[in-house]
């Protein structure tokens, strides 16, 4: 079979042939892989950078992906730290981290959505105790993820979602996803009220945006819940002291090892549901495996999904 293989963490995957696929146990299952999604976490664990990886090559990236079993059913699977991935034609998948997908879906689309909007379903369905009528702030709102947590914060029944972001022109197309008001970063204090942050940016950037939350909030008593879920802008954020000792801020992280994987698993079908019925926008391009190496490093509004 063939597959895209990475063998150093400075280098793009190349496109080539790879020995097929054994499943070694009973909870293992070689499949047909029909999209993977590239995501962030995809080149992050491809590269050995993401906390979760063990940073071993050579290895065939994919960390999920809408793929057939032998019965000829359609799953969505979550692979774990592995060496061979779904960036190929076929895989191993552990079938206890997989769900059957409903007949007629669009792999495509699948693939694209599910990683990235995972991160704020799972935010605000196991790692705080979200309810509904809440404000919300999306850190970083122009992203994949962004976009979708704007939709699903919205889903989830937030009263009033602000989408924050750097690019003022892609930030405008938040308010036809859903979000009731859109914010450059120097205009952050006008969601200083929000009961949840959820921040895909970290770094400098959220660092510099607490303190004028924090001071404009009317209630500096009133809990506050900052969800850290993506570094876009930097792996270390400095805090201020202050931001912690002058309000009722509670910062927090959600990924991998936050959440079991059984509670993670438990969230797929409900989320495959949405974006199958397409109460989820999804941006999406499919690409040939083939063409890996020039599409590992593109710049693209839509999700890169590639297809053997």
């Amino acid at each position: 079979m063939y597959a895209a293989v990475i063998t150093s963490s400075d280098a793009p995957p190349a496109y080539c042939a790879h020995p097929a696929p054994v499943a070694h146990d009973e909870n293992e299952m070689v499949v047909e892989v029909l999209a993977a999604g590239l995501h962030h976490l995809t080149r992050a664990k491809a590269q050995g950078t993401h906390y979760s990886s063990a940073g071993e090559f050579p290895r065939v990236p994919g960390a999920d992906g809408v793929v057939r079993d032998a019965a000829g059913r359609l799953r969505y699977a979550v692979l774990d730290d592995t060496n061979l991935g779904t960036f190929a034609e076929r895989t191993v998948i552990d079938v206890r981290r997989s769900v059957v997908l409903p007949d007629g879906i669009d792999p495509v689309r699948i693939a694209a959505a599910m990683n990235p909007g995972m991160a704020s379903w799972i935010a605000l369905r196991r790692r705080i105790s979200f309810r509904e009528g809440q404000r919300v702030l999306v850190l970083g709102a122009t992203g994949s993820a962004g976009r979708m947590a704007v939709q699903i914060a919205k889903r989830f029944g937030a009263a009033q979602v602000f989408a924050a972001g750097r690019d003022a022109t892609r930030l405008k197309t938040a308010l036809d996803l859903g979000a009731d008001r859109t914010l450059t970063f120097d205009e952050i204090s006008a969601a200083a009220d929000v009961d949840v942050v959820l921040d895909f940016v970290w770094g400098a950037p959220a660092a510099d945006a607490m303190l004028p939350i924090l001071t404009a909030r009317a209630d500096r008593s009133a809990p506050l819940e900052w969800v850290q879920i993506g570094s876009i802008a930097g792996a270390t954020a400095p805090i201020p002291s202050v931001a912690l000792r002058a309000s009722r801020l509670q910062i927090l992280g959600s990924g991998i090892g936050s959440v079991s994987a059984r509670d993670m698993i438990a969230e797929l079908p409900e989320l495959a549901a949405a974006v199958t019925d397409g109460d989820i926008d999804v941006q999406a391009r499919a690409v040939p495996l083939s063409r890996v190496a020039e599409a590992w490093n593109e710049k693209a509004s839509e999700r890169t999904v590639f297809v053997p």
